[in-house]
Formats: structure tokens, sequence, C-alpha cells
């Protein structure tokens, strides 16, 4: 159900406030270059400072202009239990395809209390729930013995996006967890990698900018191609390690104000790019051609 190439897509702003026209845009973009999902208000939606009324409206506004053509699977986790709830729910009433759900940050819970914290938002909604883990972002990992665990306790939790950067962290959850829990690389640079152990594709941030090619790498090695896969994922290296240059998602905004596709505003304290990296980025959309 999750696999291909799934853009986090960045959330446009004008003059403060959410571009719903260019966030439309956006969303067309993806569907005609063969992205089979969007993740509206993750990291790269900077859903850290949206107002609650902004994140609703945006996961709103990606299901209406999807129309069920590719997956919306709405970023709605909190590191407060009942803030995820409310804000799963909404995207279950809106008819979101699924839920993306971050471990807590900031708090560090426990492994148990990891568990209990994404058991009662799968007892909250019908709707399947793809875990998150970036302990780069949030101070903890979800371990693979707790992710199996909650996967054969919790019927709608169906699969993680693993940025964790340990395959064989990754390796031991396709091990431990039911065979058809999913494995999504949460990482650009990892995808083929993660492929190559089970995984079923990517919630990806360069295919803001490059979303044909990611999909196809994911595509050509589904259908067994594996030096078409290669070769995109040596193509797609220098553009990926640009657009992480700094803290997503800075790079990618800046390279899409650059390209033309929206502005690269952002809001505090996320804030523009140095210029040497910039000048950096720059030259990667030039070596890619997009630029």
């Amino acid at each position: 159900m999750f696999e291909g190439s799934i853009t986090a897509i960045v959330t446009p702003f004008k003059d403060g406030k959410v571009d719903e026209k260019k966030f439309r845009e956006l969303i067309e973009f993806q569907i005609e270059n063969g992205s089979s999902g969007i993740v509206p208000c993750g990291t790269t939606g900077e859903s850290a400072t949206l107002t609650f009324e902004e994140h609703d409206r945006v996961i709103e506004i990606a299901i209406e202009q999807c129309k069920k053509r590719i997956k919306v699977v709405a970023g709605t986790g909190s590191n407060s239990t009942e803030e995820a709830i409310t804000l799963t729910k909404h995207a279950a009433r809106a008819g979101a395809d699924a839920s993306l759900q971050v471990s807590p940050y900031y708090n560090r819970p426990t492994q148990k209390g990891l568990y209990e914290h994404f058991k009662a938002i799968a007892k909250s909604v019908d709707i399947p729930i793809i875990l998150y883990n970036i302990a780069s972002r949030t101070g903890v990992n979800i371990e693979p013995e707790t992710m199996s665990r909650m996967a054969q306790d919790c019927k709608n939790i169906v699969g993680v996006k693993e940025a964790s950067g340990n395959l064989e962290q990754m390796a031991r959850i396709k091990a431990l967890c039911p065979e058809e829990f999913a494995l999504i690389s949460g990482d650009d640079g990892l995808t083929l990698p993660v492929l190559s152990i089970g995984g079923i594709g990517v919630i990806s941030v360069v295919s803001n900018i490059a979303p044909a090619d990611t999909a196809n790498l994911v595509k050509a090695f589904s259908q067994g191609n594996i030096k078409e896969a290669q070769r995109l994922h040596y193509k797609l290296l220098p553009l990926i390690k640009a657009v992480f240059i700094e803290t997503n998602p800075i790079p990618v905004k800046t390279a899409m104000g650059l390209l033309g596709m929206c502005a690269p505003d952002l809001r505090l304290p996320m804030c523009s790019m140095l210029p040497e990296n910039e000048e950096k980025l720059k030259k990667a959309l030039k070596d890619y051609g997009l630029l």
C-alpha cells in the first residue's frame, strides 16, 4: 500500500501564511512526476511551527487535491499523546490514507512509554499508522523489539519510516516484525540499500525537486532492473548531499525558491542558508540539470 516514492512535501508560505494555491500546484507536480504519495505536515513541512488550524488545513488541502490519485500520509505526531490523538482523529475524519507518527521528542520516553504512546494513538483511529524513527531529531530510538511488539499488538501499525541510518537495525526490524510490516527508507541516500534488505520505498525529501528520478529508482528496483536503480542512486547522491548540507528543510526549500517552484520562505527558528552553502547547493542543482 505504501510502496514507491512518497514525498515529504514542503509547506509553502507567502506573507507569513500558508500559500494554499502554491501548495496545490506542488501536489500536482508530484502526481505528474510519478510519486506514489505525499506526507503533509512532516518535518519537511515545518509542522513544528504550524498552528493547529494551519496543520489541519494543510492536511485537508492535501486530501482534497490528491483526490485518491496518490496516498496522503498525514504527519500527525506529537510529544503529547493526547495532542497526537487529536491531530490523528482529524486526519482520519478528513480522509487521510494513513498517519505518520514521529516518536515523542524532548520527553525521551522509555521503550514502555513509546509502546503505550503509539498503542493509544492506534486505538483511537481505524486508519493505518506508520511509525517514524529518527533519534537524531527526537533523542530516542524505537528499538526493533518494541516495534515488533507494536506490530503484533496493534493491527493498524503497519510500517515504519526508518531514519536511524542503521542498516543492521533495519534488518532486525525485518527479521522480527510480521512479513507484511512495511520498512520504508527515511534517508534519501539509503533508499537503494534499504530496498536491498526488504524495504518497499522511501519517504523522500529530494523528491520535492527530483520526483521522477526518485520514483523511478524504486520502480526499477522493484522490477528487477538493479543496474538502472544503481544508476539513479549514484545520479541522485550529489543532489541529496546538497539538500542536507544544512538542517532540513532549509536547503530543499531554498532550492525550490531558486527553481521558481515556491517562495523559499521559512519560519523561525529555520532561517536562510549560509552564503557558502547556498553556492554549493546552486552548483549541485546546475550539475544535476535543474538550474
